[in-house]
């Protein structure tokens, strides 16, 4: 856009009866084009002029299609509170950046005192839906695929480390009660998981895309909440935990309630969680004896989930207390 064109410095300049009006028409480029507001179609039905500095702006086919017309124009303030003199009103489709030269083009002009100025309206036209960021992160993923010469690189496999360690940062991040840490962290998680996807595209027999994997747990929590979709009820967690094992049972086709328990997960967690299937199964099934420390911490670990406590959580907690005094002993060295 044209920033170095004089602006009207005199009296004479937008002095009709009626100064007009300007609306300044905003979109979202996470929304699909031509999916406009009703005030937005109206606004531009209505208009004596629309203009858009970007010819190529994703709009402009859709608006034409309706039957509006959309000069390719990049006016000046002067220029385009001249246009509205009179009365008359004109929409501009905002770009991207969303017209920063205009608008301060306006704002000078409004603030000299020597023009009578239009109405302006800042009128979107489109709102991004809650998840629409994600659209972008999908894009960016996919540019940094196919350009970065590290990541292009990388397999399901070469990854697999990160997304371990993002887990436990993320953990980190909640235990030490941190929201600004936490949201990064969940980013982080995030994009391990749009990586992960978008590697799976090129895989040449089975590839899927993140839109799968999306799709893929949608369902999942749908079926898994009868309670929320369905007809069933469920009035406490108890009750939900009921259907949501129930409904994963006769997914999983499972013959034992140790299906599914990832052995490569750290050994307090592992022993929590089966002692939790056990004992959401109604089993008898006493703890194994024997020699050594092992035998010892499967039992505190089982112990701990009986009583509702997290036992990995609580031995961090406990070591992140060693720690401390750890560093409070050495500055005193």
């Amino acid at each position: 856009m044209n920033t170095t064109s004089p602006e009207p410095t005199t009296p004479e300049t937008g002095t009709g009866t009626d100064p007009g009006r300007i609306v300044l028409l905003t979109t979202s480029h996470r929304v699909a084009p031509g999916l406009l507001s009703w005030p937005a179609w109206q606004a531009l039905r209505t208009a004596d002029r629309v203009l858009c500095a970007d010819g190529a702006h994703p709009q402009l086919p859709y608006l034409r299609e309706a039957g509006t017309a959309v000069d390719e124009a990049a006016p000046t303030a002067g220029e385009l509170v001249d246009a509205c003199a009179g009365g008359r009103t004109v929409v501009v489709v905002a770009t991207g950046e969303g017209e920063p030269a205009l608008t301060d083009g306006l704002a000078r002009l409004a603030g000299s005192g020597r023009v009578r100025m239009p109405e302006l309206e800042l009128l979107p036209a489109s709102y991004d839906l809650p998840g629409a960021r994600l659209l972008d992160l999908v894009q960016v993923m996919d540019r940094i695929r196919e350009e970065c010469p590290w990541s292009s690189r990388k397999t399901h496999e070469g990854l697999a480390k990160y997304a371990i360690e993002e887990a436990y940062e993320l953990v980190e991040a909640i235990e030490a009660g941190d929201r600004d840490e936490l949201r990064e962290e969940l980013g982080d998680v995030l994009l391990q998981v749009v990586f992960h996807a978008r590697i799976a595209e090129e895989d040449p027999e089975a590839p899927f895309s993140v839109d799968d994997v999306a799709g893929g747990i949608v369902a999942k929590l749908i079926h898994r909440h009868p309670h929320v979709f369905g007809d069933e009820t469920a009035s406490t967690p108890e009750e939900v935990k009921e259907h949501w094992l129930r409904t994963k049972a006769a997914e999983k086709q499972r013959t034992s309630v140790t299906d599914g328990v990832p052995l490569g997960q750290p050994g307090l967690a592992l022993a929590a969680k089966l002692t939790s299937r056990v004992r959401t199964a109604g089993l008898d099934v006493p703890l194994p004896t024997g020699e050594g420390i092992g035998y010892e911490l499967l039992a505190l670990a089982a112990r701990a989930e009986t009583e509702g406590v997290d036992p990995e959580a609580a031995l961090r907690a406990a070591a992140r207390t060693y720690r401390d005094a750890i560093r409070r002993t050495e500055g005193q060295d």
